[in-house]
């Protein structure tokens, strides 16, 4: 007589298998398609509105003021930075190298409100702040119409 194995839950060997792989090899995918030393990705950008402007202030330590490029083109404003490589000196033996190449690019469409051609930016302690003054609001004043 001959013993036959049956396995009564064939599939429960599998599935865990398969949900354990997910949890242990999804993380390290985020690791190395998000954390590659290349900082392609967006800064934080807080907007607050006062009563005759809005500001933003872009998050962006370790640059410097020529790093930035803003630019209007239309109602669309672009800010983008960019920072390089440092070079190495040939006397420095490069032991570990944990930040290299940075660089983003956000683009925000501007209202109709906004005065263009006042906008002010500056770059303090890692922030750049861009302060957008809205248009004079010109209200209509009522005249009279004489009757004829």
């Amino acid at each position: 007589m001959t013993n036959v194995k049956f396995n009564r839950k064939p599939f429960e060997g599998s599935l865990n298998t398969l949900v354990d792989d997910l949890f242990t090899e999804l993380p390290a995918l985020f690791k190395t398609e998000f954390n590659n030393g290349e900082r392609k990705g967006l800064v934080p950008v807080n907007v607050k509105e006062t009563d005759k402007s809005y500001q933003l202030e872009v998050v962006a330590p370790g640059f410097e003021k020529t790093d930035f490029k803003l630019t209007l083109d239309q109602h669309l404003l672009t800010i983008s930075a960019e920072k390089k490589n440092e070079e190495i000196k040939e006397t420095e033996k490069q032991i570990r190298r944990e930040y290299s190449y940075r660089s983003f690019k956000r683009s925000f469409t501007l209202d109709e409100k906004i005065d263009a051609t006042n906008i002010e930016a500056s770059y303090i302690n890692g922030v750049l702040i861009l302060n957008l003054p809205k248009k004079e609001v010109v209200k209509a004043s009522a005249t009279e119409i004489v009757i004829k």
